[in-house]
């Protein structure tokens, strides 16, 4: 059977994959902002003082680091349903699984950049008479953030396409949209392509955006 990319533009096709990208879309960003406020509270909840604290986010590292993304979808729709008669919708569970998940990885990035820090930046805050939490916000978040836009930038890409696995959950994301049309036409490598570059594009522009912010805030911390 010859290629015919056409495919993606007949019977509606193209729009089901459009339709399909923006809950990806939309799903990824609402995941992305748990993440990062997850991320940084057990961030600086590994570096606290107070122990109990600190082996609990370390737990927390331990257990979303350590199991598949893929099983804790399934626990959070499937498993609590089932077992703890707590019913989440497929995007709830969708949003939480990948929001719990990329919060593990966004933590260790926060305290690495953070710990990166040089210590007398504390030291010279606290002597202006500054609390530990207003220096820590007013004078090391600032300078952490720059050293934590490349990883990040790494983080929330692969976020958006660990996001195809919301297509196991029921969740009607890019991924599921393109299977459902593959299972009526028999285009995988058309249709699979397609989806390819629908995640590239969006990929390629959290890429370049995070650039200009990384670039931006470069210059505007020489200038400081």
């Amino acid at each position: 059977m010859a290629l015919d990319f056409m495919v993606i533009f007949e019977d509606n096709n193209l729009i089901a994959l459009l339709e399909g990208l923006w809950v990806t879309v939309s799903m990824t960003f609402m995941a992305l902002i748990l993440s990062a406020v997850l991320g940084l509270i057990i961030g600086l909840g590994r570096m606290s003082k107070q122990k109990w604290i600190s082996v609990l986010c370390s737990w927390y590292l331990a257990w979303f680091r350590g199991t598949p993304l893929l099983v804790q979808l399934m626990i959070l729709y499937y498993g609590l349903a089932i077992g703890m008669q707590v019913d989440l919708s497929a995007s709830v569970a969708g949003v939480l699984g990948l929001g719990m998940y990329s919060a593990a990885y966004v933590s260790e990035i926060v305290r690495g950049a953070i710990q990166s820090i040089d210590k007398g930046q504390m030291e010279a805050g606290r002597s202006l008479g500054m609390s530990h939490g207003k220096t820590m916000l007013k004078v090391i978040l600032p300078q952490a953030v720059r050293r934590m836009l490349p990883p990040l930038c790494n983080e929330f890409i692969a976020l958006t396409k660990n996001s195809s696995l919301l297509s196991v959950i029921t969740v009607s994301e890019l991924m599921r949209a393109g299977n459902l049309i593959v299972s009526n036409n028999f285009r995988y490598f058309e249709i699979y392509i397609g989806i390819a570059v629908l995640y590239f594009l969006v990929n390629y522009s959290i890429s370049v955006i995070i650039g200009r912010l990384e670039r931006k805030l470069s210059v505007e911390g020489a200038r400081a």
